[in-house]
C-alpha cells in the first residue's frame, strides 16, 4: 500500500527498548535512522549514552550519532535544522524515515519545531562560559532567577545546559526567554507517526536497574575516567557520568554512585513519561509485547 512521505518517530523513557525496535523497523522499511538524543551526538561516551551498537549501525545507517567532539556547542535549534535536512532527503529517496530518541526537547524540535531564537554571538557565549566556570551553577541559576523569574519557576534546574541556554539568549536579545517562547507549532510538509513506548513502572524500573548493571559491566567506569578531566563540559553533565565523577572526587563511594545512577535514571524516566502524558497525538504501545509489525501497521 502506498503512503505519503512519512517520518516514524519512536520515543519513550530510557531503557524502553526503543533503539532496538527502531533498527528492526528501519531495516524492514529499507530506510535509515535519525537519532533524537542530545548526548548520543557526542563522541567518546557510547556506554553512558547507550549509543547504537556497531552491529545495529552495520544493519541500519544512523545519523547524528557520535559526530561531535565533547567540547562542541550544540542546541535544539541546530538539531532541528540538521534533523529536518536529513529527514527530507530520506523521505525524497525512500518515502519513509525513522527517528528515535528520548530527549524530549529534541523529539519536539523535530516533530513540531521550536521557537525561532536569536543567534548568540560568540563573545557573549564565551564570556558567559567563563563567568559560569568561575562562579558555578548556583550563580547561573540566580542569574536566570533575576533576569526571567517566570522561566526560572518552570525550568528543570538540574538541566544546567538548558539554564545556560536561556541566560545566553536573554543576554543576546535583551528580552526574557519567556517573551521569546511562543509555543507555536511549525507545520511539517510530511506525515509524522509518533510512537511512545510505555510499561508499568515496576517493569520499566527493573529494566533501568538491569541496564545500569550492564553499563557497569561494559566499562562505564573506564569510560568516565577517560573524560574525567573534561567534567566541566556541558556535554558531560548527564546521569551516569555525574555520579561517577562524584565517586572519583571522593564525595561518594562506588556502591552509592551506582545506586544513585539507578535512582537518577528512574527520576529522569518519570519526567519523560510525564512530558508525553497529556499529548494525545502519540500511539502508546506497551514495551512488553510491542513488535515491529505493530508499528508497520500504522503506515
Amino acid at each position: 500500500m502506498s503512503h505519503p512521505p512519512t517520518l516514524i518517530m519512536i520515543s519513550g523513557p530510557t531503557a524502553s527498548g526503543k533503539s532496538a525496535l527502531a533498527v528492526e523497523v528501519a531495516e524492514r522499511l529499507g530506510t535509515e535512522i535519525i537519532s533524537a538524543d542530545s548526548r548520543q551526538i557526542y563522541r567518546g561516551i557510547p556506554i553512558v549514552t547507550a549509543a547504537p551498537t556497531p552491529d545495529e549501525r552495520a544493519r541500519v545507517s544512523h545519523h547524528l550519532v557520535e559526530v561531535l567532539p565533547l567540547d562542541s556547542y550544540y542546541s535544539a535549534a541546530q538539531f532541528e535544522a540538521d534533523a529536518l535536512g536529513i529527514a527530507k532527503r530520506l523521505l525524497a529517496e525512500r518515502g519513509v524515515a525513522v527517528a528515535c530518541g528520548g530527549s524530549m526537547l529534541y523529539v519536539d524540535a523535530l516533530c513540531k519545531g521550536i521557537d525561532a531564537l536569536p543567534t548568540v554571538p560568540d563573545n557573549i557565549r564565551f564570556s558567559l562560559m567563563r563567568e559560569h566556570g568561575q562562579k558555578g551553577d548556583e550563580w547561573l541559576l540566580s542569574e536566570l532567577a533575576r533576569l526571567d523569574p517566570d522561566y526560572y519557576s518552570k525550568v528543570d534546574r538540574k538541566n544546567i545546559k538548558r539554564v545556560f541556554h536561556a541566560v545566553e539568549i536573554i543576554h543576546a536579545s535583551g528580552k526574557t526567554y519567556t517573551e521569546l517562547r511562543t509555543g507555536k507549532e511549525t507545520p511539517r510538509d510530511f506525515r509524522i507517526i509518533k510512537v511512545h513506548l510505555e510499561a508499568e513502572r515496576p517493569i520499566l524500573f527493573d529494566r533501568i536497574n538491569r541496564r545500569v548493571d550492564a553499563m557497569i559491566a561494559a566499562g562505564l567506569e573506564e569510560e568516565a575516567r577517560s573524560v574525567y578531566g573534561l567534567r566541566h563540559l556541558n556535554s558531560l553533565n548527564t546521569v551516569g557520568l555525574k555520579e561517577m565523577f562524584a565517586w572519583f572526587d571522593g564525595t561518594m563511594d562506588r556502591t552509592t554512585a551506582i545506586e544513585r545512577i539507578k535512582k537518577n535514571t528512574r527520576v529522569y524516566a518519570k519526567k519523560q513519561i510525564t512530558w508525553r502524558k497529556a499529548d494525545t497525538t502519540w500511539h502508546r504501545l506497551n514495551i512488553t509485547h510491542v513488535t515491529a509489525e505493530d508499528i508497520l501497521g500504522l503506515l
